[in-house]
């Protein structure tokens, strides 16, 4: 099977990565499919399996992992598990299509460091931890509580900017998704961008307490 490219998107919540996201899969000339992530948490309201994730109880999640079946996983909270399938990649790849991920920093390290010449790794920095503050609130989804968590977390996935092969400043939308869409777009015809940085020291997994 011929492999395509991955394209890692990581950034703090509310950074607007998902937003990029979702534009770079309606540009039909960069033969996109979105990456679905597997977790052990139970299934929401209208969440399909196989659609919104590949849903797995927390034994048949751990069983993937001493099988080494995940390219990257994080047990988030205990028995609450999230990663990334090797078979979705696959199945991704067999279609001719490259992979992209909207994903969170330590696993799109763990994914970069797996395939450092297939990936494209890329922060998406907000201009500013009080810009950051002001949109997470004004989703008015989450509690004060939440919010600053969130921010608290942001400080130190900024830290991490530079492990990445390239950083876009959301300062303005529609700037940012053109750059985005370049970006990704010369990597995939082989213009000029390459990777350049092997994150180091990495695990295949791991544990929040």
């Amino acid at each position: 099977m011929k492999k395509g490219k991955l394209i890692v998107f990581s950034a703090p919540s509310g950074s607007g990565k998902t937003t990029i996201v979702r534009h770079l899969l309606k540009q039909e000339s960069l033969n996109l499919e979105f990456s679905i992530s597997a977790t052990s948490r139970e299934q929401r309201g209208d969440e399909k399996d196989g659609v919104d994730y590949y849903f797995l109880s927390s034994k048949e999640f751990k069983n993937k992992i001493k099988h080494e079946e995940f390219l990257e996983w994080e047990e988030v909270y205990r028995d609450n598990f999230y990663g990334t399938l090797k078979t979705e990649v696959e199945r991704i790849w067999a279609k001719g299509k490259h992979v992209i991920f909207d994903i969170d920093v330590s696993g799109g390290l763990r994914i970069k460091r797996k395939f450092p010449e297939e990936t494209l790794a890329i922060f998406v920095k907000p201009p500013s931890i009080d810009e950051l503050k002001i949109r997470l609130k004004k989703r008015k989804t989450e509690s004060d509580d939440k919010i600053n968590m969130r921010v608290a977390k942001a400080s130190a996935e900024l830290a991490t900017a530079p492990l990445f092969d390239e950083i876009i400043l959301n300062e303005n939308l529609d700037d940012a998704l053109k750059e985005a869409e370049d970006m990704v777009g010369d990597f995939i015809n082989d213009k000029g961008l390459s990777p350049r940085v092997q994150p180091k020291d990495l695990s295949k997994g791991k544990k929040k307490k």
